[in-house]
């Protein structure tokens, strides 16, 4: 008897801590509607897309890697300037924009020049979630998203 209760409280502890820990989880993002306008010149680009958070857990895009270019930044636009930031956040149940004249990415440097038709690989990172890696179609350089 003693070693079934045993058992029995072994399993509702172990159950209790796996769920407890199911709290702690890195958020899962998903990306939607990414694109790059086709960069008019050889020295930058920009990169646009919605960072879509299902959970209840807060997060930030802190760094964007990519073989396009030696540099890309994230920035952010205050009236009519950009200024570059560390981060954005990504709200819990909620969504982080980035669009033509506000939060946005700089690829600068390039080191070829994407044209239409092409996809362009970058990996985003964030302060708790895994990175995601996004594909991003280049679009015509006037593209504009129907939304």
């Amino acid at each position: 008897m003693n070693r079934r209760i045993t058992l029995a409280a072994a399993l509702t502890l172990t159950a209790g801590l796996a769920l407890a820990g199911c709290g702690d989880a890195a958020p899962k993002l998903e990306v939607v509607d990414a694109y790059m306008p086709q960069p008019v010149n050889q020295d930058m680009a920009g990169a646009y897309f919605t960072v879509k958070n299902n959970t209840d857990t807060a997060d930030k895009l802190t760094s964007v890697t990519s073989n396009l270019a030696k540099d890309i930044s994230i920035h952010k636009t205050v009236g009519s300037k950009m200024e570059r930031v560390e981060s954005l956040p990504v709200p819990a149940n909620g969504t982080l924009q980035l669009g033509r004249g506000g939060n946005h990415l700089m690829f600068m440097g390039l080191k070829s020049k994407p044209t239409k038709n092409d996809v362009v690989t970058i990996q985003l990172h964030f302060a708790n979630a895994e990175p995601v890696r996004v594909s991003v179609p280049v679009k015509a350089a006037d593209y504009q998203p129907k939304h």
